[in-house]
């Protein structure tokens, strides 16, 4: 692989800010200290930035012939999880951890812009780099979008690091890759009363657990059986004492699926249902469906160049399929308005037993996977401005 050097004298610095991300984790919203860093850290490389997103951070490697324009985005906030792990490295902001890779994802995008400003006069064309804060909110993206980060962008690129498939190996592929994820609140109201004489009340609890039991099975008369879609109620609250009939009866979940189509389809099935599930008890039933995250949906031009990338880096081989994942990503957003792609890159450990999913209190990254992601970051941006200059 062309600049194989220049990437190979990365791999140090990578595994160092990774460390120090690793070590100071900040919740979506509250990245000050890493925006802080990866601003000085870019100021180091001649590379100009502004804020962007409230802690976020947009930067601007600009080559020296005129081109097209690039972006490569990673996320930078980490989550409300009390680390386990007895590394050099572990958080020391206690509840708060790095617990889903983007601290790799954040020190593989500085060592790709590092390797990047070192061939700047090379470039036709120019590459926007995307620090984007509040993925695990499912709030930065849209902000990054608003305060601009997208403008004249042709296409773009994102990593996300991935435990279930091992440190060497990548997946790179077209169309739906991540679910879109929206949430569900229902109220099932009632008429409340003493519980030995329920034929004076309207009981919400019935109702609701009606509900909660066929929803499943009205789902699956509501779609294609080739079709994925998940619903999950992860929260029922209901009553105050052991012999009174509540007024209401209050559930939480939340829904996913791959297409624009079918998640409308499938929000106004769950709303049709509770209200006439409601009706059936002679309750109501109030229905609130919140959009979080639409489909993460890979464009196949932007994919193709992605993968062919991905073989110069660790070979065709080494190309694994993986199906598209029930996961949400506000990766999202971006790939609704221009082209483009994200790629997971293992991160998973050979040892068995070592590879934690994402958000457990152990998890930890295979760190030899950051010199895969940071080179298939640097790779992309010099092939798309090579392919469209």
């Amino acid at each position: 692989m062309k600049h194989k050097k220049l990437l190979e004298d990365q791999k140090e610095y990578v595994i160092s800010m990774r460390r120090e991300f690793h070590a100071n984790p900040e919740l979506s919203w509250n990245e000050v200290r890493t925006s802080k860093r990866i601003k000085e850290e870019l100021d180091k490389m001649g590379i100009p930035w502004e804020p962007c997103a409230k802690t976020g951070v947009l930067a601007l490697v600009e080559g020296s012939l005129p081109g097209a324009l690039v972006a490569l985005r990673a996320d930078i906030d980490a989550l409300p999880v009390t680390e386990e792990n007895d590394v050099p490295y572990k958080s020391v902001n206690q509840g708060v951890m790095h617990a889903c890779g983007h601290d790799g994802h954040a020190a593989m995008l500085l060592g790709a812009a590092k390797a990047l400003a070192e061939i700047r006069s090379e470039l036709a064309g120019s590459v926007k780099l995307l620090f984007q804060p509040a993925e695990e909110k499912a709030g930065g993206a849209k902000l990054m979008i608003e305060d601009g980060a997208l403008e004249g962008v042709d296409a773009i690129m994102g990593i996300h690091l991935w435990n279930d498939i091992p440190s060497g190996k990548m997946n790179i592929q077209p169309g739906p890759r991540m679910a879109s994820g929206d949430a569900v609140f229902i109220d099932f109201i009632g008429k409340g009363g003493h519980g030995s004489l329920p034929n004076q009340t309207v009981d919400p609890i019935v109702a609701a657990s009606s509900f909660v039991m066929n929803s499943q099975a009205m789902l699956s008369r509501e779609k294609s059986p080739l079709e994925s879609v998940v619903f999950t109620l992860g929260e029922f609250k209901a009553g105050t004492r052991f012999n009174v009939i509540p007024e209401k009866a209050h559930m939480e979940g939340t829904f996913r699926c791959f297409s624009e189509e079918a998640r409308i389809r499938t929000g106004e099935a769950i709303k049709r249902y509770a209200e006439e599930t409601a009706k059936a008890y002679r309750a109501e039933a109030a229905v609130s469906i919140v959009e979080a995250m639409p489909a993460t949906i890979n464009d196949p031009s932007v994919a193709d160049t992605v993968k062919a990338v991905a073989e110069k880096v660790v070979g065709p081989e080494n190309l694994v399929y993986q199906d598209k994942t029930t996961g949400s990503e506000d990766m999202a957003y971006y790939l609704q308005k221009i082209p483009g792609a994200i790629a997971f890159v293992g991160s998973g450990h050979e040892e068995a037993g070592r590879s934690y999913p994402h958000h457990h209190p152990k998890f930890d990254i295979n760190e030899e996977s950051l010199a895969n992601g940071t080179a298939l970051y640097f790779g992309f941006a010099v092939e798309y401005l090579g392919q469209n200059s």
